[in-house]
């Protein structure tokens, strides 16, 4: 017998490095009771922005993936914004921190943070 989760799942990808530095920041605060949330927000400068957090709430509509033990949810109203978007991690001299290519991005500003 089979059992069949009633979870939704989104179409987000993320490098193991990405999932490795999340994983590590929760492991240095002591909470696996979190996951990293990935969301679309009306705002920036070209009228989108993404925003990742970390949160222990579960909203009713969430998508979720495992990553190596990292749980990544995506809201039910970014799901479709967030098609086929893969999340990195860069550790470079001129940036560090995490990047989301979106191809569902019709264009961004300078700063990254914001798409249409």
């Amino acid at each position: 017998m089979t059992v069949e989760s009633n979870t939704a799942t989104h179409e987000v990808t993320m490098t193991d490095a990405a999932a490795s530095k999340a994983k590590a920041l929760l492991d240095q605060e002591g909470r696996d009771d979190m996951a990293l949330r990935i969301a679309v927000q009306p705002g920036g400068c070209a009228g989108l922005r993404y925003q990742l957090f970390f949160d222990e709430r579960s909203l009713d509509g969430d998508a979720v993936r495992d990553f190596n033990g990292l749980k990544v949810v995506v809201d039910r109203m970014s799901t479709p914004y967030l098609a086929g978007a893969s999340i990195d991690f860069v550790d470079t001299i001129e940036k560090q921190g995490f990047t989301i290519d979106n191809p569902n991005a019709g264009g961004s500003c300078a700063c990254g943070d914001s798409f249409n």
